[in-house]
């Protein structure tokens, strides 16, 4: 336990001789790691130097308390405020992008989306069951998160749904916003919704909805995925809307909830008429009618209300059917008490669905119990109106225990093809049987102790009252419920139980006394002041003490496993944050102390797999118990041996990324550890100030439980804990909830009554037992502690300085002073006016410091000091401005003053301001003690000799920094954007930079309106800094403004924390010199125009040459299925190229480039640790270029010895020429174009406060200070000065720019826009582009998008701009109103200065290739020779030589490349152009002053909207191109306005149909035939559809038609789209624009005449890829269709005429495909002109008419023309059983007449006659 060794103190300890004090009394155990830790102790630098070592200090964060862990006190937590229950911005937006394979016949289907309770719906698409609706919708919500993420999103299809009737539902899909947060990135892009029938389990699909979905909270950036043609079909199955690891086939399972009883309900005397019965008829039943409502999925289900009870008992179980794994995270389970009027909640509890499932290959399903649950919220004293309902709720931490119950939960996997299932999902409720007392466990006596030490830092408000304690465990212990002997039916129902409760307890037992009290309160005492601020309890030697009995089941395994796990990660995370301090801190061996991490980490593992598996059979073991122990061992056996192998992989090039592993292991341990099933409830402590609770701090019950082995104890047990007390509920948020009420010592011990005699041991030595007077056993606790040893102390703090520190007055600034609590005692630094960085230097002494307790205890284990840090008001209370703790270093009498221990170190300390950190703190702390003879006896104090500041004294000279003399050099450059302060505009500014007291003034800038920049542009000053970088005071720039009569007032300020970009380092004159002898070339070869070659010679003498191949077309062209035909035909033609060819191809790239990161990012992992052995040699500066900023535009992390091949991922169908498309803003791939000029914001004003949202940093922010700085070693001022040429008016700023005032043309170019979030009701909006810069303002409003989310501008825009006038160009979208404002969807803004004069050259992107006329014609009026001429000059390297064929060489680079150009009429020219564009292209390989430049590109900016901070409002496509005045005017702007649709005339004729399926039966004949007629639109235009004439009673499912449909559209070839303008409903102002793919429906139906015509079958065609037709009706088959690989796909805007034969498809009822008949049709595409000259006619109509079909007489029906149908019926059909029936009834007649005729003529015969 006590071996974690601090960082912060690793200083110390390397010069420990004594390693008590790290390892405490633990001592021995840990004798055998002799290994690693030590390891990091042996620095290089051991021969101390005076002074500060930097290997010593260290930002000492919370480590100060935390490290040096000892056995009697726990660490403090530093964070104060309560996280959850505090509202937030969120933004859903949810894209529906198109609905397939809908299961139903002839649907008008509509989306409808719902997250919570709002809803929005798609349009209605008509007859169709692939609908395509591209529509966007967003919601946005002010909630809690928790209560956001608990919502749950619906995606449903509704067929026919109108104002009239609600439609029918078809299918639905469901997930809880939670699951969608926590995807990489907040979002799904493009997957596929799986809809199921909610009502129908046996179902199966229902279809699939195409979505984007994504949640967004403030601050969160979305990525957006580049939208190009999403011409790629995509696999749905593979693209399923569902998180990574769910499987695509989701089971259908029952969840079983079932709800046995609960207990301890708080006594509710809710109703007034309650009490109004009570006085008449004088019963007194329970006020409270509870049940339990579970929430789950969506679902809701309750039990029965149990009348009248406070010990409701319901054995119900609540069954949800629901899809598993289900795609929500949590359950809620809420114990409500019914009333008449409204119902309440009493208490929820959430169940965490992964905590108590495993989805791995030895998983089990969720399942929990039965347990106990506790429930938490409001206090138990009951009000009429609770003002902390919320916490009931569930909203927050709870305050105080509610009610426990006893519940499990299990899941069964359903078999849905079984036979007898029921198909609903509806919630059920039945009956389960009891359950067994003892099956959660037997009931065991447990025993809370706890003492008071002491009471500090209670706030003023609450002072004059007398105060006390309360502590209460679950309800014991609160003094309202009085509930002090377990629950009745423990004793009265179970006697027999009872008494074996204590003869199981076990021999030596503390025998029990019956007349044992608990005592739950402190006695209260009146508080005695401590200073203005704060009081304090008069405890002294006197300690109070509380105890309390309680029965809870036993099921103390389950804490101690938690308890270990815990144990572990809390190592783990101190050992990490020590690593990353040696990392930060720069100090040797970091990997050292890594491996001592890892060591410890697999030996935690070792001892918890042989300790967990202890009590395997106790009573009360659930399924859960048993799954999570196996699951755990697993989990920790593996992570103990993964631990073992990363440990020997450590290398010291390695750490960083070995960090990131182990941090996984951290998340997994914690998420091990939180143990879904509690046991004990938590304690609460309550202040209560006159019997009204004030402030109450939560302790969880498994940190102060007992356990005889010492690692499954919990971390606080038997230990003293300081802990803060903070105000319940909604009180506790923002800076209300951060002034500490009071902040108390406690020491608190839980555990088994019989281990009741270890309870004192962690006391603190020295005090004798006081027991109540009527306890006569001698084994009762005591309830007071009376100290009798005691120890006297005086405190040193030396508080030197802080940084960055909270902004608390309205200037931007504070006026700190520092408050130091030790004890009883408290002390103040002096106030500093106006600085976020004080230095103080200041030493504090708290003397006649009484401490108790053994000298021994103390030096280990020294109390620890709360320092705070306030801001000074003229008027009212100081501010509160953060808060941090520290341990003092302790000496005792009998030790030595000296080295290794003393004096001690200024360390950083983090400055906490509730949850936020606050800036940090330099000081150190000793505590020393007095010894007997008196304080004379102290090591003496040594202030500096030159300081006399009377009373304060300065921090003693061992412990001041050394100081060494550096001189800052500070360029003034301007001031921008400055804006008025208190009503008056700044007229004279100036600015004033200060460090460590000393400073400069710039010269104030005479009229800022006229000119913001300054006249004198470089100042220095000398000051003296700590020699140790990390001790460096922060720089101050502040701005003030001169008015009259020399006032000044403070304009805004801006504080440089870390000075280390600023810090210049000679480097060796050697390193930069290349000798003059070597060449290296770079070869583009003009046989491939686009081929490169890089030749480098490595050496003048050797002859080895190394080739780079730049292939930039590299051949690797991705086939699509059917292209092959395309790709040798596609010679581009240069005429149909323009700049959209261009920006399309552009995107194509990206997407690549993209998709191969994501690729390579899957795989460097495995390669990391063979890559380790070479990374160490390439530049860094060159190493971040090349992935993050560049996206792998072949950017070659390269020495100039050491060159891999580059390769350009640029596969392109076509030649055409690319730009950069940048997906982010350009200035994130260039550093801010900070490469001498920075910009340094200035604020001014408070900052804001998570209550007070509305002063976010935009809004202080007041202007921007433009110049920078340079600081460097006073000595090498002379070094510098010795250069040639070396101007010593600008230091170390050389060579920069002029500043006066310059003209230039700004052209602006604006793409298109994405994702914009909706401005009107109907979810759409109206953008249109405004541009301001200045005082000029453009509003493109004619120019305005109608009903665009995703609008294409292609504007471009002129504005002439006085630099440093106008330097910040906003460009925004608003969104057209007919009526009222328009209102601002977003904007962003663009500082042109930095850009202008950045050495990136961002005034004009380079384009990949020269060319002077065409779409890719050369923009920039300095051609490549001049730029490359200019810039060769201003870094004063020698003017470029062009050799003869194509060779140009600069520096030592030789560039060689074509030197034709062509003109417009194709006749070549000689140009030097290429080459020189080459070697701008390769200009950051050119050595000392090469730098990327930019390239020709377009740039993703976020558009963000003041009024929704930090949530993206979509984004916009721009570049911006800046040509100065003076220089060659530019040529026109380019035209990239957006593409107009080209019209096209689609003609199809039907031919004929085929084996339709018959659908009718004949009235007289009873045979099947069919009416058929053939129907058929372009998607998108239904309301265009075209029908043939009907085929009347085919009878073989023949039908011919010969019929012609003519479809006119307009499209877009580059994105493969159809482009409708058409007017939404009959009130819109104007027509909007839809982009819809090119799909082509053909539908075959069965007419009838009195009923609706049956729907048959359907196909559809999409033009740009659709299988080719069968020859004949018998080749046609389903095939064609479904097996799309092996049929050749057809594109119609190639082939322009097809003809064949195609299958219509129908999906039967059990979602099978089959075909229903096959269609012969003929396509011929042709373009509008083409149309005009060669018109046809619809139908078969003129012109060009089509003959009638040749069709059978039969299809004429038997009433038109009866005669014709009795032919057909007699001539035909019914012929031969006619004759037939004719010649039966000749032989019959024959019969007939022959029996008729017979007997006469018999007669005849016989008489004779």
């Amino acid at each position: 336990m006590g071996c974690r060794q601090s960082t912060d103190k690793i200083a110390q300890s390397e010069k420990e001789t004594c390693p008590a004090m790290k390892l405490g009394k633990s001592r021995n155990k840990d004798d055998h790691r002799k290994g690693d830790e030590p390891a990091i102790l042996e620095t290089d630098d051991m021969p101390l130097r005076k002074g500060v070592d930097p290997d010593t200090i260290s930002l000492a964060s919370v480590t100060a308390v935390t490290t040096n862990v000892s056995n009697k006190r726990s660490k403090p937590d530093i964070k104060m405020e309560p996280v959850a229950g505090r509202p937030m911005d969120y933004q859903i937006s949810v894209t529906v992008i198109e609905a397939k394979q809908l299961v139903g016949l002839n649907m008008d289907p509509v989306v409808c989306v719902e997250i919570g309770d709002e809803k929005k719906y798609t349009s209605m698409k008509e007859s169709t069951n692939c609908p395509y609706y591209n529509e966007y919708f967003v919601f946005d919500f002010h909630l809690p998160p928790d209560v956001l993420f608990d919502k749950i999103a619906r995606i449903s299809v509704i067929h026919s749904k109108n104002l009239l009737r609600s439609g029918t539902m078809v299918g639905t899909f469901k997930m809880d916003v939670g699951t969608i947060y926590s995807q990489p990135e907040h979002q799904f892009y493009h997957k596929w919704a799986y809809l199921i029938d909610p009502d129908d389990i046996t179902a199966g699909c229902k279809g699939y909805v195409k979505v984007d979905i994504a949640v967004v909270g403030k601050g969160d950036t979305i990525k957006t995925v580049h939208k190009s043609n999403e011409s790629e079909e995509e696999d749905i199955e593979s693209n399923l809307l569902l998180p990574e690891g769910v499987p695509t086939e989701r089971q259908w399972a029952r969840f079983y909830v079932k709800i046995y009883r609960a207990e301890g309900l708080p006594k509710m005397n809710t109703s007034i008429m309650a009490n109004v019965k009570k006085a008449f008829i004088g019963e007194n039943k329970d006020l409270v009618d509870p049940y339990i409502q579970v929430q789950f999925a969506g679902n809701k289900g309750k039990t029965s209300v149990q009348k009248s009870s406070y010990e409701p008992i319901w054995n119900e179980q609540i069954i949800f059917t629901e899809q598993f794994p289900p795609l929500c995270k949590r359950m809620k389970l809420q114990l409500r008490d019914s009333d008449k009027v409204n119902d309440v909640a009493i208490g929820t509890h959430f169940i965490d669905l992964q905590k108590i499932a495993n989805d791995g290959e030895k998983g089990f399903l969720p399942t929990l119990g039965p347990a106990w649950v506790n429930m938490y919220g409001s206090t138990r004293t009951y009000t009429l109106m609770d003002e902390h309902q919320d916490l009931n709720d569930g909203l927050g931490e709870g305050v105080s225990f509610r009610a426990r119950l006893l519940m499990s939960l299990a899941v069964e996997l359903l078999d849905t093809s079984a036979p007898d299932i029921s198909s609903s999902t509806e919630v059920q409720m039945e009956g389960v049987p009891n359950i067994s007392e003892n099956a959660t466990g037997k009931i065991e006596e447990f025993f809370l102790f706890g003492a008071f030490l002491e009471a500090t830092m209670i706030d003023r408000k609450i002072g004059d009252k007398p105060i006390n304690f309360e502590v209460t465990i679950g309800y014991y212990g609160n003094e309202v419920d009085g509930v002090q002997k377990p629950p009745s039916r423990k004793d009265d129902d179970a006697p027999g139980e009872g008494s074996n409760l204590m003869e199981s307890s076990g021999g030596d037992e503390i025998e029990d006394d019956p007349d044992f009290v608990s005592v739950a309160c402190t006695p209260a005492l009146k508080p005695v002041i401590t200073d203005r601020n704060y009081f304090h309890l008069p405890y002294f030697e006197n300690k109070p003490c509380i105890y309390i009995k309680s029965w809870w089941q036993d099921q103390r395994r389950r804490l101690y496993n938690a308890n270990m796990m815990d144990k572990i990660a809390d190592k783990l995370e101190e050992g990490l944050n020590d690593v990353q301090e040696v990392i930060k801190t720069e100090k040797a061996f970091p990997e050292r102390r890594l491996r001592g991490v890892l060591e410890e980490l697999s030996m935690g593992c070792n001892q918890f797999l042989s300790l967990a598996s202890q009590d395997e059979n106790q009573v009360g073991r659930t399924k859960l118990d048993r799954e999570r122990l196996k699951s755990c061992m697993r989990e920790l056996e593996n992570i103990g041996q993964q631990a073992k192998t990363i440990r020997s992989q450590v290398k010291k090039n390695t750490v960083k990324d070995k960090l990131k592993l182990v941090h996984n292991f951290l998340h997994k341990l914690r998420f091990l550890s939180d143990e879904p099933q509690h046991s004990v409830p938590d304690i609460f402590i309550w202040m209560m100030s006159n019997n009204k609770r004030i402030a109450y701090v939560r302790i969880p019950s498994k940190d102060i439980l007992y356990s005889p082995v010492e690692e499954e104890r919990g971390k606080d047990c038997g230990k003293v804990k300081t802990a803060f007390l903070r105000l319940p509920g909604k009180k506790g948020f923002g800076s209300a909830g951060w002034t500490v009420q009071v902040k108390i010592e406690v020491y608190l011990w839980l555990g088994l009554n019989k281990h009741r005699r270890d309870l004192l041991c962690g006391l603190p030595n020295g005090f004798e037992e006081n027991k109540a007077v009527k306890a006569s056993s001698s084994s009762s606790p005591p309830i007071s502690l009376n100290y009798t040893i005691s120890q006297v102390f005086q405190l040193r703090a030396h508080m030197y300085q802080a940084r960055s520190l909270f902004a608390a007055d309205s200037t931007g600034l504070s006026d700190p002073y520092a408050r130091v609590f030790f004890s009883t005692q408290s002390q103040v630094t002096e106030v500093l006016n106006e600085t976020l960085c004080p230095t103080w230097d200041q030493l504090l002494l708290f003397d006649n410091l009484e401490l108790y307790g053994e000298a021994s205890e103390l030096r280990d284990d020294p109390p620890i000091i709360v320092i705070e840090l306030y801001d000074q008001d003229a008027m009212g209370k100081a501010d509160f401005m953060g808060r941090t703790f520290a341990k003092p270093l302790t000496k005792m009498a009998d030790e030595p003053y000296g080295p290794p221990r003393f004096p001690p170190q200024l360390e950083y300390y983090q400055v906490y301001r509730g949850n936020l950190p606050a800036g940090e703190m330099l000081a150190a702390f000793e505590l020393l003690q007095v010894p007997p003879t008196g304080k004379s006896d102290l090591p003496p104090i040594e202030g500096p000799a030159d300081f006399d500041h009377g009373p304060i004294m300065p921090v003693p000279i061992g412990i001041r920094p050394v100081l060494s003399k550096y001189r800052i050099e500070v360029l003034f450059w301007g001031l921008r954007d400055l804006k008025r302060i208190n009503l008056a505009q700044v007229d004279r500014p100036r600015v004033d930079v200060e460090c460590a007291g000393k400073g400069v003034q710039s010269s104030p800038i005479q009229n800022y309106k006229k000119n913001p920049n300054f006249t004198t542009l470089v100042k220095w000053f000398e000051v003296d800094l700590p020699e140790n970088e990390l001790l460096h005071p922060p720089i101050n720039i502040r701005v003030v403004d001169c008015r009259a009569f020399g006032r000044f007032t403070l304009v805004g300020s801006h504080a440089v924390t870390t000075l280390r970009k600023y810090i210049y380092r000679p480097t060796d004159k050697s390193d930069n010199s290349w000798s003059p002898t070597e060449e290296i070339v770079v070869n583009m070869q003009e046989t491939s125009v686009r081929k490169m070659d890089t030749v480098v010679k490595l050496d003048s003498t050797s002859d080895s040459v190394v080739k780079i191949d730049v292939n930039e077309d590299g051949k690797k062209k991705k086939k699509k299925k059917g292209e092959e035909i395309e790709e040798e035909e596609e010679e581009v033609d240069e005429t149909m190229l323009d700049w959209w060819s261009k920006y399309f191809a552009s995107l194509e790239t990206l997407k690549e480039i993209l998709k191969a990161q994501e690729a390579t990012m899957g795989d460097g992992e495995e390669k990391e640790d063979a890559d380790n052995a070479d990374s160490a040699d390439i530049r860094p500066d060159d190493g971040k270029g090349g992935k993050g900023k560049d996206k792998g535009k072949g950017k070659s992390s390269k020495d100039k010895k050491k060159l891999q091949p580059i390769e350009m991922p640029e596969r392109k169908k076509q030649k055409i020429d690319e730009l950069k498309v940048y997906d982010s803003e350009l200035e994130n791939a260039f550093d801010n174009f900070e490469d001498w000029l920075h910009t340094f914001n200035l604020y001014r004003g408070k900052c804001g406060d998570d209550e007070d949202p509305n002063m976010s940093d935009e809004e202080r922010l007041i202007g921007r200070f433009k110049g920078s700085l340079y600081m460097y070693k006073a000595s090498f001022a002379d070094d510098m000065s010795k250069e040639p040429g070396y101007d010593p008016n600008m230091g170390m700023f050389q060579g920069i720019p002029h500043n006066d005032s310059i003209n230039i043309l700004v052209r602006i170019y604006v793409v298109r826009a994405n994702d914009l979030h909706p401005a009107d009701i109907n979810g759409k909006a109206d953008p249109y582009i405004a541009i301001k810069i200045g005082k000029t303002e453009i509003r493109d409003k004619d120019n305005y998008l109608s009903k665009q989310l995703n609008p294409v501008f292609g504007r471009s825009f002129d504005v002439e701009v006085t630099f440093p006038l106008e330097t910040l160009l906003t460009v925004a979208i608003y969104d057209w109103d007919l009526v009222g404002r328009d209102d601002l969807i977003g904007e962003t803004k663009i500082d042109l200065e930095s850009r202008f004069y950045s050495k990136h050259k961002a005034t004009c992107g380079i384009a990949t290739h020269y060319s002077i006329h065409g779409y890719n014609i050369w923009r920039d009026p300095m051609k490549p020779t001049h730029i490359l001429a200019k810039l060769c000059k201003d870094n004063k390297l020698d003017p470029p030589v062009y050799g003869p064929a194509g060779r140009v060489k600069v520096a030592n680079r030789v560039f060689l490349g074509p030197t034709e150009v062509e003109d417009e009429n194709g006749l070549k020219k000689q140009t030097d152009d290429h080459v020189a564009l080459l070697a701008l292209k390769h200009w950051e390989d050119i050595p000392r002053v090469g730098c990327k430049l930019v390239p020709e590109h377009i740039e993703t900016r976020p558009l963000l909207n003041p009024s929704k901070p930090g949530i993206e409002q979509g984004r916009i496509e721009l570049w911006v191109d800046m040509f100065p005045k003076d220089m060659a005017a530019p040529g026109p702007p380019l035209d990239i306005s957006p593409r107009k649709p080209k019209p096209y005339e689609l003609r199809v004729i039907v031919w004929n149909t085929d084996e339709v399926v018959l659908e009718d039966d004949d009235i007289f004949t009873g045979e099947k035939s069919s009416d058929i007629f053939v129907r058929g639109w372009l998607k998108g235009q239904q309301e265009d559809k075209q029908d043939t004439d009907v085929h009347y009673h085919s009878l073989t499912g023949e039908g011919n038609f010969n019929w012609r449909y003519i479809y006119p559209f307009d499209y877009l070839m580059a994105e493969e789209k159809i482009v409708l303008s058409k007017k939404e409903s009959m009130f819109s102002w104007d027509e909007t624009e839809y982009k819809i793919p090119a799909r082509l429906n053909i539908q075959v139906w069965d007419s009838d005449h009195f009923s609706a015509d049956d729907w048959l079958g359907a196909i559809e065609l999409d033009l740009n890829r659709f299988p080719r037709g069968a020859k004949t009706a018998k080749q046609c088959s389903i095939d064609q269709v479904l097996s799309e690989q092996e049929t050749p796909m057809v594109n119609i805007f190639k082939q322009k005429r097809i003809k064949g034969w195609w299958p219509f498809l129908a999906r039967e009822e059990d979602g099978e495909i089959t075909i229903t008949g096959k269609v012969e049709l003929e396509l011929h595409l042709v373009t509008g002109e083409e149309a005009e000259k060669s018109p046809v006619g619809e139908g078969r109509n003129e012109p060009e008419p089509l003959e009638k079909p040749n069709r059978p007489d039969t299809t004429f029906l038997w009433f038109i023309s009866p005669l014709k149908a009795i032919r057909y019926l007699i001539c035909t059909r019914y012929k031969w059983l006619i004759i037939k029936l004719l010649l039966a009834l000749l032989v019959l007649l024959m019969l007939g007449l022959f029996l008729y005729s017979m007997p006469g003529y018999m007669v005849k015969k016989m008489l004779g006659a």
